[in-house]
């Protein structure tokens, strides 16, 4: 059989990456039960949908990031490679830009993503104002936002205030609703029941399925998992980890997030990984230079958050993992879009090494890229994803695609052994050129 053309831009010297991989230290994200055996991450649980719809945000000063912030984001480097964070007169003429659209009365979504899809300038406040566009948060029309955060963000509260309780909380705020507060004699303290007052269903020890001591302890083997990614989050960044306030508040903020949406969502609840997807979110608008819109961090990436995972949801649900909606399923669609573009490659890799895109794919598709790449560059890559009309997971299955035809010359020269440690572990590239081969790749 003739073997299919490959594209003449493919074979510039622009898609060779460096050859020296970085030893890896990120965890890494198991594939679904696979049929053969190889050296793959383990597997962990995922689950089905959320439905909980997105509004708006405010307007911000646009200011370029302090020292420390430059500093931070620096820091949170796994890897450094060229072309990493290069501002230069482009990004200047693309703030001028953004800075113009997000001024106008009613944004145009379609201009701002196509700006956005280039990359925005690291300015904390653009990055924050225009995902929370692109997730549709904000309403193009800037004269909504007030009252629909106001809306959003005393609806968050609300969940706080019902979803974070412990069963004695959620007794007492009863007890006082009810008038039963410290005046009343049988009560041996603030808010306690009496013993002849508690019922079945109040106690601590009862199975029934309504009982909230029953539900609260069928809870704390998530909030554990919860707690334990969350103190695994960038440990390279002060933001995220250590044991100064700001981080511990900051870990604290991603816990409450967390585990609203697992109690929202018992259809998926918490998924290992998912406090990666998260953290970007957090990160960009805890930073906003507008302090209002900073104090309410938590309850805006709490709505972007799950607007995100609505797109992706399917991949993190187990049921549906044989379905054509499930992780096996994407992972066979990225495999078909080497086979489109480059069937050489796909051949030397599926055929040849019999390396199954589960074992490096899987990671990359369910954590969105977050794990393969620097923090800075996430946050660029991240730019695109989210700017895009089709919706990220489309473009994320380019950019995938992207990174196996950048890296072609070391796979097609490589083993088994060889190229999966060089895709669960890799290299350096130029980010922009991958984006850039990423949109070639679009069906036209």
């Amino acid at each position: 059989m003739a073997k299919k053309g490959v594209p003449e831009w493919l074979n510039s010297s622009l898609w060779s990456s460096s050859p020296s991989p970085i030893p890896d230290d990120r965890p890494l994200r198991p594939p679904p039960a696979a049929t053969t055996v190889a050296p793959s991450p383990p597997i962990v649980e995922r689950p089905p949908p959320s439905t909980i719809s997105a509004a708006p945000a405010p307007p911000l000063p646009i200011r370029p990031p302090s020292k420390s912030e430059i500093n931070d984001l620096q820091n949170g480097s796994g890897v450094d490679g060229p072309g990493s964070v290069t501002p230069a007169a482009e990004d200047v003429s693309r703030k001028t830009q953004v800075v113009a659209e997000l001024s106008k009365k009613v944004i145009d979504l379609k201009e701002l993503r196509k700006i956005a899809s280039q990359g925005l300038p690291d300015d904390a406040g653009i990055r924050s104002l225009v995902w929370k566009l692109l997730l549709g948060y904000l309403s193009p029309d800037r004269s909504l936002w007030s009252s629909e955060l106001a809306k959003k963000r005393s609806q968050y509260k609300q969940f706080k205030e019902e979803l974070l309780m412990n069963p004695s909380e959620v007794t007492r705020k009863m007890e006082k609703s009810k008038g039963g507060d410290s005046n009343d004699p049988k009560v041996e303290g603030p808010g306690a029941l009496s013993r002849s007052e508690i019922t079945h269903e109040d106690h601590p020890l009862s199975l029934g399925t309504t009982s909230l001591w029953n539900n609260f302890f069928k809870d704390t083997e998530v909030l554990e998992q919860i707690d334990r990614d969350v103190m695994r989050t960038h440990p390279d960044m002060h933001f995220f980890s250590g044991d100064s306030a700001v981080a511990k508040s900051n870990q604290d903020a991603l816990k409450n997030v967390l585990t609203i949406f697992a109690k929202l969502n018992p259809g998926i609840r918490y998924v290992q990984g998912m406090n990666e997807i998260l953290a970007p979110i957090f990160y960009i608008f805890k930073n906003d230079p507008d302090k209002g819109n900073a104090a309410y961090a938590e309850a805006d990436a709490f709505f972007c958050f799950v607007e995100l995972m609505s797109g992706f949801r399917d991949n993190f649900c187990q049921q549906l993992d044989n379905s054509v909606v499930g992780i096996r399923y994407t992972i066979t669609r990225l495999s078909m879009l080497l086979k489109h573009h480059d069937e050489e490659l796909w051949r030397h890799l599926e055929v040849t090494t019999k390396i199954n895109p589960q074992f490096y794919a899987f990671r990359w598709i369910t954590l969105l890229l977050t794990q393969e790449f620097n923090f800075v560059e996430s946050l660029h890559i991240w730019d695109t994803l989210l700017s895009d009309p089709e919706g990220p997971q489309e473009t994320l299955l380019r950019v995938c695609c992207a990174m196996l035809i950048l890296v072609r010359r070391r796979l097609l020269a490589g083993d088994f052994t060889s190229n999966l440690k060089l895709l669960q572990n890799y290299p350096p590239t130029n980010i922009s050129h991958m984006l850039y081969v990423a949109d070639k790749l679009r069906s036209k």
